[in-house]
């Protein structure tokens, strides 16, 4: 069995909704897209390429897959190009369009519960916060990295809302970048370390 680790960037307010372009996602009237590139830093991107697969909902996913594969000039595209994908959805239908992506159908808690139990190696959530807060009534988080901006956005999507599941968490590290976002590494406490 392997750890599931979420990344994920949020506000000081929690809003998660939305941090790398105007059009993201603008549900709800959301119109604060794109509120994470001002703080970028090349430290970020180091703890998203040491996950063994990747896994996504289909609204992360295709947005990823729109943009990602044609950064040649990102050290990390090659990273997530090469990486296994695996993709939480009711609508898309096999074969994905982005190399080394399976497709995982059907209930998304019960389909990534097998997941994990059959792999042999961590897997990393990128964003996809409605599937991120599906799997936690389930215990399926065993880790948060929170890149936390310094910035409050006052409307959005949070990744934590109310009536979640309470959980306590131990903070296993944290760094700040140059640019004032905290990067934080929260574990579940039966989690491995």
């Amino acid at each position: 069995m392997n750890d599931i680790d979420v990344f994920m960037s949020v506000s000081l307010d929690g809003v998660m909704e939305a941090p790398a372009r105007p059009a993201d996602d603008t549900r709800g009237g959301f119109s604060r897209g794109g509120w994470a590139t001002k703080y970028a830093d090349p430290v970020m991107w180091e703890g998203m390429g040491r996950a063994g697969s990747l896994l996504f909902g289909r609204r992360t996913y295709e947005d990823f897959y729109g943009v990602w594969p044609k950064r040649s000039e990102n050290p990390f595209t090659p990273v997530l190009n090469a990486s296994q994908k695996y993709v939480v959805s009711r609508t898309l239908e096999e074969p994905l369009p982005w190399e080394n992506s399976t497709l995982l159908q059907g209930d998304a808690v019960a389909a990534v519960a097998e997941l994990k139990e059959r792999l042999d190696q961590d897997i990393m959530i990128l964003g996809s916060g409605e599937l991120v807060r599906s799997l936690m009534g389930s215990d399926l988080i065993d880790a948060y990295t929170l890149l936390i901006h310094p910035l409050v956005l006052g409307e959005g999507q949070r990744l934590f809302t109310d009536g979640g599941p309470p959980t306590d968490l131990e903070l296993v590290g944290s760094k700040t970048t140059e640019t004032g976002v905290v990067i934080a590494t929260y574990r579940s406490p039966g989690a491995r370390i």
